[in-house]
C-alpha cells in the first residue's frame, strides 16, 4: 500500500512534506510559521535552529506570539514595522534586539513573508531569523572607531582654537560683566553676565561701538576718558569708578578694570574691559552713613527729653505738685519705652547680621498675643483707635515675644505714618494651616518703587525721610523675625491712600 497520499487542496505527498520538514530543520536559520487566522497570530511551527537561537524548547514556543522574544524591550522601532507588515499582509526585513531564555541579548535579522490562499487572503506568515550579533558588534566597533576619529579631529580643531576658546571660557564664567573690544572700540564679545546686568541682547551689542550701545546710553564721558586717554598710558588700569544713570535700568555705580593686549598675534590691541556692578554695595554703605547720623539723632532726642522731664520732676516734687509729677513720670516712661525700642532694634540688627538671632519657641495663644500687642500700642496712641476683627482660636508654636514685637511695630508704624487720621484696622484669620495678620492704615502709603526695598536694612523712602523720623530698621527686623518662623511679610499700597502690611505664619512649625 502506497504512502504517497496527498493532503486536500495541495499536491504534496506525506513523503514530500516530511522531506520539507527535515530540510527546514536542517537549515541554519531559525524558521517559524504563524497562523494569521487565529487571534494574536500565534506560532504553530518552529524548526530546531529557532530552538537553538532562542534557547526555548518547542513546547515553550508553540502558541506564543513572536513578540515574547523582546521581553520588556518593547519600545523598538522595528516592532512597529513588523506590526505594519502584518496588518497590511506585506513582506518586511527588520533588525531587532531579542532575548534568549537565559536573558542574554542577541541581534536578530528577521525576514517576514506572508502566505496567501487562492482567494488572496493571508493565512500564515513565515519568519526566517538569523543571529547577526557578530555583524552588529562589528558595526558598533566601526561606529566607535568613527567616533574616536571624530574626537581626534575635534581635539585638533580645539587645539587650533585654543586661545580663542580660552578667552571665551573666561568671558562666560566670570561673575562680573566682561567685554572684549577691538582697537576701534567695537564690541567683539560679551558675556552673559553683561547682558543680564544691563538688560541688552547680543544682536544689540556685538559689532557695535561701545559708545553706541543702547542708543548712546554708553556714551559716558568717564568711560571715554578711561579707554582713550587713561588706558593707553596706564596699562592695565584698575579701580576706575564710573557712576551713570541709565534710562532703562536706572543708576549704576561701576568699578572698571581695563587691560590692553600689546603682545604680537591675532589678539594684539584688543581691550579687555571688566565692569563690576557695585551699586548695591555703595548704596548700603551710604545707608550706613545716613543710619549713623539718624541713629545718633534718634537716640539723643528721647535722652534729652527724659533729662528735661527728670529736671521738671525734681522741681515738681520740691513744690509738692503731685499731679504734675505723675504726669511727668508718665511722659518719661513713654520716652524711655521709645528709647528701649530703638536700642532693641539696633541690637536685633546686629544679631541678625551675625546670624545669632535666637528664638525661644513654645506654644502660645495667638489671639491673646494679638490682644496684648494692641493694648500696649493703644495705651500710647491716643490719636488713633485700633479696631481688631477676626480670631484664629489656635495655639501657635513660636517665639511669642518676637511675634508680639512684629505686631507692635506694624501697629506703631500705622499710627506714625497716618497723621491726621483716627483709625487703624487689624484683621487676623486662618488660611488652612497658616495664620494671616493684616494691619491697615489710611496714611501716606508706600510708593510702588519703595515697596520692593522697604524691608531692606537701613532703607527709608525719600519722601518719608523728609517728613518722619526713623532709622530704617523696624521693618527689616520684622521681616527677618517672620522669615525665621517660616512666614512671609509684604505690603500692599496704591502709594497714596494708606497701606496694608500683612504676614503669614504657620500654625504649628516645630524647630
Amino acid at each position: 500500500m502506497s504512502n504517497n497520499k496527498s493532503f486536500p487542496g495541495n499536491s504534496f505527498s506525506v513523503e514530500t512534506l516530511s522531506l520539507l520538514v527535515n530540510a527546514i530543520n536542517a537549515s541554519g536559520s531559525g524558521i517559524i510559521i504563524t497562523d494569521n487566522q487565529q487571534p494574536d497570530n500565534p506560532i504553530i511551527f518552529c524548526n530546531r535552529a529557532f530552538e537553538v537561537l532562542s534557547g526555548y524548547k518547542r513546547e515553550e514556543i508553540i502558541g506564543h506570539n513572536c513578540r515574547f522574544l523582546q521581553g520588556d524591550d518593547r519600545g523598538q522601532e522595528a516592532r512597529l514595522l513588523i506590526k505594519d507588515a502584518v496588518e497590511k499582509g506585506t513582506e518586511c526585513v527588520v533588525e531587532l534586539r531579542n532575548y534568549r531564555k537565559d536573558g542574554s541579548q542577541f541581534w536578530n535579522e528577521l525576514y517576514l513573508s506572508p502566505v496567501k490562499n487562492p482567494q488572496g487572503i493571508v493565512t500564515h506568515f513565515i519568519g526566517v531569523q538569523n543571529d547577526i550579533s557578530w555583524r552588529k558588534k562589528s558595526e558598533l566597533a566601526l561606529q566607535q572607531e568613527r567616533k574616536n576619529l571624530e574626537a581626534r579631529i575635534e581635539d585638533r580643531i580645539k587645539h587650533i582654537r585654543e586661545h580663542e576658546a580660552y578667552l571665551e571660557t573666561i568671558i562666560q564664567t566670570i561673575r562680573e560683566s566682561l567685554l572684549v573690544l577691538d582697537s576701534n572700540m567695537v564690541v567683539l564679545s560679551a558675556n552673559n553676565f553683561f547682558y543680564n546686568t544691563f538688560k541688552v541682547a547680543a544682536n544689540e551689542t556685538i559689532g557695535k561701538k561701545i559708545y553706541e550701545l543702547g542708543n548712546g546710553q554708553w556714551n559716558i564721558p568717564a568711560l571715554v576718558e578711561l579707554l582713550e586717554k587713561v588706558l593707553p598710558y596706564n596699562n592695565p588700569f584698575e579701580g576706575f569708578l564710573v557712576e551713570h544713570d541709565f534710562p532703562h535700568i536706572g543708576p549704576k555705580i561701576m568699578m572698571l578694570n581695563a587691560r590692553l593686549i600689546v603682545n604680537e598675534g591675532s589678539y594684539k590691541n584688543r581691550i579687555l574691559l571688566a565692569l563690576e556692578d557695585i551699586t548695591d554695595r555703595v548704596i548700603i554703605e551710604r545707608r550706613k552713613d545716613d543710619f549713623l547720623s539718624i541713629a545718633s539723632h534718634e537716640l539723643k532726642t528721647p535722652l534729652t527729653t527724659v533729662k528735661g522731664y527728670v529736671q521738671l520732676m525734681e522741681a515738681s516734687v520740691a513744690a509738692g505738685n503731685h499731679e504734675r509729677t505723675t504726669m511727668l513720670i508718665s511722659k518719661t516712661q513713654q520716652h524711655i519705652e521709645r528709647l528701649s525700642r530703638l536700642i532693641t532694634g539696633l541690637l536685633d540688627v546686629t544679631k541678625i547680621k551675625a546670624g545669632k538671632m535666637d528664638l525661644e519657641k513654645s506654644s502660645f495663644d495667638f489671639d491673646a498675643m494679638i490682644a496684648e500687642a494692641v493694648e500696649s500700642v493703644q495705651a500710647i496712641a491716643g490719636t488713633h483707635t485700633i479696631t481688631v476683627s477676626g480670631k484664629t482660636g489656635v495655639s501657635c508654636h513660636g517665639d511669642m515675644e518676637r511675634m508680639e514685637q512684629v505686631v507692635i511695630n506694624l501697629l506703631m508704624n500705622a499710627v506714625k505714618y497716618s497723621p491726621g487720621q483716627s483709625k487703624v484696622l487689624l484683621h487676623v484669620h486662618t488660611l488652612g494651616d497658616f495664620i494671616k495678620v493684616s494691619v491697615t492704615d489710611y496714611g501716606v502709603g508706600v510708593k510702588p518703587d519703595d515697596q520692593k526695598k522697604i524691608f531692606e536694612r537701613f532703607y527709608r523712602a525719600d519722601e518719608v525721610l523728609k517728613k518722619f523720623s526713623g532709622m530704617g530698621i523696624g521693618l527689616y527686623v520684622c521681616d527677618q523675625i517672620v522669615k525665621a518662623h517660616g512666614g512671609t511679610l509684604w505690603v500692599v499700597s496704591d502709594g497714596e491712600t494708606g497701606a496694608t502690611f500683612s504676614f503669614t505664619l504657620p500654625v504649628s512649625k516645630n524647630g
